[in-house]
């Protein structure tokens, strides 16, 4: 739960950068009331710590996908 949960807020955040990098455009600074601002600050906080707890999943052991076949 806190894996996938970590990778939604990173994946966000890594939007939040695609916008900034293409259009200069901070969705989370708008939303919030500037990059200053206290929620803004939470969230970027927020992003952060989901990217750095997404470090972990790439050490992960993979487990093989199950099918969903029954009885087998």
């Amino acid at each position: 739960m806190l894996d996938n949960t970590s990778l939604v807020i990173t994946i966000i955040g890594a939007i939040n950068w695609l916008l900034v990098g293409l259009f200069q455009f901070d969705l989370v600074a708008f939303i919030f009331g500037g990059q200053a601002a206290t929620v803004s600050r939470v969230i970027y906080t927020i992003v952060g710590i989901a990217g750095l707890w997404c470090i972990s999943l790439l050490f992960k052991e993979k487990l093989p996908a199950r099918d969903g076949r029954k009885g087998e």
